[in-house]
């Protein structure tokens, strides 16, 4: 049971327990806040600054908003559901038994950070930048990912098959994952490309 809290707690530092969020926190800060066993529904995540934040046994559901930063941050056993979000940056954060569903995220910024445990369901990410990420045991199912970015990334047991992707960059640093045969057709043109292989009708 979470008991329902104001918005203004959340702020730099803050020690955040059991709480349930549900009205505005753009343009809030909440640097080294720490999020346990919380509940954020609803709420518009618009120009939030928390870097260095740590949420642990979390939910985020039906959040919305853009230009969000989440550098450096921290993620455990935590749920992302239903997200509206645009320009999230999650440079160098460290995310750990996470679950994204539904929603629709552009211009996710996971450049550096390191992900294990985390999985995808039914999402569209438009441009997200994997940019010398390291993922472990990370699943997209039936995920949309428009112009991925995977350049320079480190991937171990990352299964890529249920999900559809669209002018993926970076094709070189997908060892490590698995495709489909039929995505394998379909990225055949940009493997050459990659590869500076000429294919003649």
């Amino acid at each position: 049971m979470h008991t329902p809290a104001d918005t203004s707690v959340v702020r730099t530092d803050a020690d955040l327990d059991g709480l349930l969020l549900t009205g505005s926190l753009e343009g809030g800060r909440a640097e080294n806040a720490r999020f346990l066993e919380c509940r954020l529904d609803g709420c518009d995540l618009s120009g939030l600054r928390a870097p260095r934040a740590r949420l642990t046994d979390t939910g985020v559901y039906a959040a919305h908003g853009a230009g969000v930063d989440l550098t450096d941050t921290e993620w455990m056993d935590c749920t992302v559901a239903g997200a509206r979000l645009g320009a999230v940056d999650l440079y160098g954060a460290e995310l750990r038994r996470v679950r994204f569903e539904g929603g629709k995220i552009d211009y996710l910024n996971l450049r550096g950070a390191r992900l294990r445990d985390v999985h995808f369901a039914d999402c569209v990410l438009t441009e997200p930048d994997l940019g010398a990420a390291e993922l472990v045991d990370v699943t997209f199912d039936g995920c949309r990912l428009i112009a991925p970015d995977f350049s320079q990334a480190r991937l171990k047991n990352v299964d890529l098959s249920g999900a559809e992707l669209v002018a993926p960059r970076g094709l070189a640093s997908l060892a490590g994952a698995t495709i489909s045969r039929l995505q394998l057709i379909d990225l055949a043109p940009a493997f050459a490309d990659q590869l500076g292989i000429s294919v003649v009708e």
